[in-house]
């Protein structure tokens, strides 16, 4: 494969944490070798404690590894120019609690320095995109856990990023919520994104991924193309419509005497598919709901269309930096006028504003001061009457 079609390359990849004496402890992952290619969508798949955020983190930067190399987009993931180009959902979302919706979105395209013009047509789409248009203005601390992944999912997409890595992209969405998620990651695939997923929910992986590893211990146990390791080699399976009992006891003899086994059984719907198929009737009812509003009236088609048109928004656009060269800051800068109304009560020219005292003023300095007069005699009355000062002892 020529150069430049690895979007990742680890090369003896190793991390081992130590204890609080320097001790090696915990060998999380070893020696891992990995390659994905440019636009494909790559599952790294293993149970929990098995090494998969913690090879995210390496990739990112986020962890220096023990030994070993992580090559990301040509280049080191710390790299300011490589992290511009990847957009990150990582398996807990940290947001902001009391910015909403809009203003989250808004916060991290100022991060890549996308301008404003830039932001507000990736924020509306983001936003229709993820169901939450509805729900703009609310904070987000106040979101659910689905409702703070859409939002998650939403940020990593604000930069338009090369390479999409997400951990457990569908953890806490409802079957609505994760469908569109998935239909979103292939329609990503198609328009030349790269998609990293790590998941432990295997159908979801089975759906989308083009290629799988599967960790264990911090190693790769196998690793290929999905059709390569879940074909069945050695077994056929055939559907047909519904046929009468003699065409199936004729198949039947005609199987036996090959002296295979022969397994009769009324295909099942998945339950996802079911499940959305339940909503869709509901919706076209007209039921009320308070909760996210997923359209899901249109047929497969419309729906991949209706995520066609919102990443053709999202990605026809060019990111450009934003106007100015200077680096991009998170408050944008603003011009200071004076209120020559305020400063004029907050201030006084002592030369202009200050008056001549009337004879009011005058009077009453005049009171004060024989005040002052008549407790000073009283004191020196006191201080000359004390007995240590009788002068004819």
């Amino acid at each position: 494969m020529k150069d430049g079609q690895f979007v990742i390359e680890t090369f003896s990849l190793t991390k081992i944490f130590s204890d609080w004496w320097g001790r090696s402890r915990v060998v999380a992952v070893e020696d891992l070798n990995l390659k994905v290619r440019r636009n494909e969508v790559f599952g790294l798949l293993g149970p929990n404690g098995s090494g998969k955020t913690t090879v995210l983190k390496m990739l990112l930067g986020l962890l220096h590894p023990t030994r070993g190399k992580a090559m990301v987009l040509g280049g080191d993931g710390r790299n300011p120019r490589i992290s511009a180009k990847i957009g990150f959902l990582p398996e807990e979302s940290y947001l902001y609690p009391y910015l909403n919706a809009r203003e989250t979105l808004d916060f991290y395209g100022r991060l890549f320095g996308l301008n404003s013009v830039l932001r507000r047509s990736r924020v509306d789409a983001l936003l229709d995109m993820v169901g939450l248009s509805g729900m703009a203005n609310r904070p987000v601390g106040t979101f659910s856990k689905g409702m703070a992944r859409r939002i998650g999912l939403a940020q990593a997409l604000i930069n338009d990023p090369e390479l999409l890595i997400l951990d457990e992209p569908t953890s806490g969405l409802d079957p609505i919520g994760t469908k569109q998620i998935k239909d979103l990651i292939v329609e990503l695939a198609k328009r030349g994104k790269t998609v990293l997923l790590c998941s432990h929910l295997l159908a979801d992986a089975e759906e989308v991924c083009d290629r799988i590893a599967i960790l264990y211990g911090g190693r790769i146990q196998r690793q290929g193309s999905v059709d390569e390791l879940l074909k069945q080699a050695n077994r056929r399976q055939i559907t047909t419509d519904i046929i009468d009992n003699d065409a199936v006891e004729k198949i039947r003899q005609i199987i036996e005497k090959q002296g295979s086994s022969f397994e009769m059984t009324e295909p099942m719907q998945r339950l996802e598919s079911f499940f959305i198929d339940i909503v869709r009737q509901a919706q076209r009812e007209k039921r009320p709901t308070s909760g996210v509003v997923n359209q899901m009236e249109a047929t497969a088609a419309d729906m991949a269309a209706a995520v066609s048109d919102v990443l053709d928004r999202l990605v026809a656009a060019k990111v450009e930096p934003a106007e100015s060269a200077e680096p991009q800051k998170i408050v944008e800068s603003i011009e200071l006028k004076p209120d020559e109304d305020v400063l004029s009560r907050l201030t006084i020219d002592k030369q202009k504003d200050v008056k001549p005292p009337s004879q009011a003023d005058e009077k009453r300095q005049e009171d004060i001061q024989k005040q002052q007069d008549v407790s000073k005699e009283l004191l020196d009355k006191l201080v000359d009457d004390r007995p240590g000062d009788n002068k004819n002892g």
